[in-house]
Parts: C-alpha cells; structure tokens; sequence
C-alpha cells in the first residue's frame, strides 16, 4: 500500500485496498491506533453509563464510559472479568458502584473489583486482572474520545482545528437530535473519505451548492493529522463574524471543513456543526453518522449548510458509482491533480504509514 509522498509523482492507493476482504479486515490497525467519537458531554447528564463498540460492528470491542459521582469520567472495558458478559446493556444511571447481572460480580466506578459471591476460598483473589482494564479516554471541548491504542495523544489529531476555529464557542453548541440522522452508503468508507477531502468534484456534482463558493479560491491546508477545506464564499453569501485576531479575518467564509484521520469530519457553519462520523461496515457498505450541534438558530436554514441532505444524496450517488469502478479489472491506480487532490494524496499517504 505505498504511496509517494511527493504528489507530482505519485499515484492513488492501490484499487485492492477498497476491494479486498483481506485487506479491508487488516485496515483495522488504522482505528485502532488512532482516536474514535463516543459521544458529548450533554448525553451524560442524566444518565453516567454509556454502553457502546468501538466501531460498531467493524470493531465490535463492548466498552464503558462511566461518569462517577464527582463528574470524573473513565472507559473501561464492558465485558466482566469473571465469566465474560456483557456488564452494562444500556444507556443508564447507576451507583457508582455496578455489578454484573450474569453471578453478581460487582467493580466500582473506578473499575476494581470490590466483590464476588461465593468467591471466599479463591486464593490471591482479587487480583489485577479482576479488574476492567481502563481505555484511552479525552476529550476535545464538549466531545469525548476512546483509543484502542496509545502511540497517540488526542492533541496530535485536533491541536491544529483548536489553534484555527478555537475561538467559537463550542462547549455551547447544542446537541439537535432533529437535523441528526445516519445515511448508509454501498461504497467503501475509505472511498466516501477521498469524495469529502477535495472540492474538484464540486462544479460537477453539486450544482446549487457551487454557486455558493468561489471556486478559484479553493484550498486546502495540511496538518500531520489533519486537514483543512476552506470554503470562500460570494459576497452575498452567510459567513462568519470572525475575530480580528483570526488568521482568516477579511475573508468570506463559509464553512471550515476539517477532517480528522481517519474517519471524522467537522463541518463548520455560521450556524454551527455537523459532525460526520464514517463507519466501516463491510468492504462496500459504509454507515454515515450525521450528528448536528447548533450554535446560531436564525442561520440554520442559509449558506452552505443548509440543505446537508441534499449534497450528502448527490455524494452518495458519486461515491457508489465509484465503488463499481474500482472493482474493474482495468482499473488500479490513478495520478493526483497536485493543486486539487491534495487532502487525497494526503489521506493515502497517512493510509500507507499505518499500515505498516
């Protein structure tokens, strides 16, 4: 899965990386050592326990994050030490101490085990592995993260969206369930992420929303982790009140669209965020979490962010049309347009570093 890091020179990632089984099950390395959306703060008020997988059904690994009684949160594996169950099955309010329905075992909030019925003559007992092993958990603002692995800190991925967009005031976006939805698309979901990180399709496939941008103002901004779509709009177009301090002060924009390796996009409007969360499924389905945070409700339905499921219909349309095409034998590798593929390149590249 090599590929060149000077654009100029280098060709797409190989056809086989969005078509084989093999390879799709190998890929799992990259969400395992990278960091993954759980939830927002404000779905942990009223109910501490939040139950979920990893990746879902990619990485179905059952986890826990466990606010105590002094708002501390901690992720932990959801699977009892004892005989293998499942610990909790809902999204719920517990005490902080919890225990296993299948023989009682019972852990704290820390997640020890505290005790085990009929466990009074088992030596050394407990032990450190009757304890839940703890997982990676931080945050960003309001949104909370878990990693499988430890070779990164959440900073590496999102210091450089805080240093651009830090100034809004995101810990009071609010959670809309209503304008929050999930989409299903039969493509890869390598192949939906290379769709979102270049605008040259956007003349050709989004018709309404291309009359928005100035499109020979379009770029993009590469960060180790990380990229940047800025999106310029016409003069008439809804845009940010921005800071004087921001390094974008004097510019009409739009929409700050930053993906964040591998697999998340945070769209930025006037009126708020749409965060896209991309889940693999198989080797051609690919679940789309939409989930919206609004910051500014008078903007909602102007610029560019208006009508999400429209231009998220015409993506998938592309995308899937996509997917049949790379699984022709006469297709294998394409070359980079080095001044509009460049969050492609990018992407394929950070591809080819982690699966090493």
């Amino acid at each position: 899965m090599y590929v060149n890091k000077k654009i100029e020179e280098a060709s797409t990632i190989d056809s086989s990386f969005y078509t084989s089984k093999n390879i799709f099950l190998e890929s799992k390395k990259i969400f395992e050592n990278s960091w993954q959306y759980v939830t927002h703060d404000a779905s942990l008020v009223k109910k501490n326990a939040f139950p979920f997988f990893y990746v879902d059904e990619y990485i179905n690994e059952p986890l826990l994050l466990f606010k105590d009684n002094k708002s501390k949160l901690n992720c932990f594996s959801n699977v009892c030490t004892h005989r293998g169950s499942i610990l909790v099955e809902e999204h719920s309010q517990l005490k902080d101490n919890f225990s296993c329905r299948y023989h009682g075992r019972k852990f704290n909030s820390k997640g020890r085990c505290v005790f085990m019925p009929k466990f009074e003559n088992v030596q050394g007992f407990p032990s450190k592995s009757d304890n839940l092993t703890n997982i990676s958990l931080e945050k960003w603002h309001q949104f909370i993260f878990s990693s499988l692995g430890n070779k990164y800190q959440l900073k590496h991925f999102f210091s450089n969206m805080e240093n651009r967009i830090g100034w809004m005031p995101i810990d009071k976006f609010k959670y809309n369930p209503e304008l929050s939805k999930d989409y299903f698309v039969n493509a890869h979901w390598a192949l939906y992420c290379d769709n979102y990180l270049e605008g040259f399709h956007i003349p050709f496939v989004h018709h309404d929303l291309a009359k928005q941008f100035e499109y020979n103002e379009y770029s993009v901004e590469l960060f180790p982790f990380s990229n940047l779509q800025l999106g310029i709009g016409k003069k008439e177009e809804v845009c940010f009140d921005l800071p004087k301090d921001s390094i974008d002060y004097g510019k009409n924009i739009i929409a700050y669209y930053f993906w964040i390796f591998p697999n998340m996009m945070f769209n930025f409007y006037p009126w708020g965020l749409s965060l896209n969360i991309i889940k693999p499924v198989s080797v051609n389905l690919t679940k789309i979490e939409f989930r919206s945070f609004v910051w500014d409700e008078e903007k909602l339905k102007s610029g560019a962010g208006s009508d999400l499921d429209k231009v998220e219909k015409e993506d998938e349309e592309i995308v899937e049309l996509v997917q049949k095409g790379v699984n022709s034998r006469f297709y294998n590798k394409g070359r980079f347009s080095p001044s509009m593929e460049t969050g492609v390149h990018h992407f394929h590249t950070l591809i080819s570093d982690f699966m090493k």
